[in-house]
């Protein structure tokens, strides 16, 4: 079995990149963030948890990649998350390194032929 502490990094490392992909898909509250990386990250991410999350999210604020606004729904108030023009451009980016990582990463996985 692999050490937990392994898949973690690798999980750590793709969180920024998830979420803004995520937000790129629309408005979302922490909780529904959370419940879309459950449904869709299957037994890679799902699983987060707010601990996980919010850190990330107010890091991804303080960068400018995103920005938050509160609104009351159903008697409560959500604070809402949103991809901003420099988190697009962002986004973009970031998913341009992450298709050449992989390919380069998995160039060294392919055993010789």
């Amino acid at each position: 079995m692999v050490d937990a502490k392994y898949i973690r990094q690798f999980k750590k490392g793709a969180m920024e990149l998830v979420l803004l992909g995520l937000l790129r898909e629309g408005d979302a509250y922490g909780y529904q963030l959370i419940c879309q990386l459950d449904c869709r990250g299957g037994a890679i991410f799902g699983g987060a948890r707010e601990g996980t999350i919010y850190p990330v999210l107010y890091r991804l604020e303080e960068a400018g990649l995103i920005r938050s606004r509160l609104a009351a729904e159903g008697g409560r108030e959500r604070k809402y998350y949103a991809l901003t023009d420099r988190g697009r451009e962002t986004l973009e980016e970031l998913t341009s390194f992450w298709q050449e990582f992989t390919r380069c990463v998995n160039g060294f996985l392919e055993e010789e032929r």
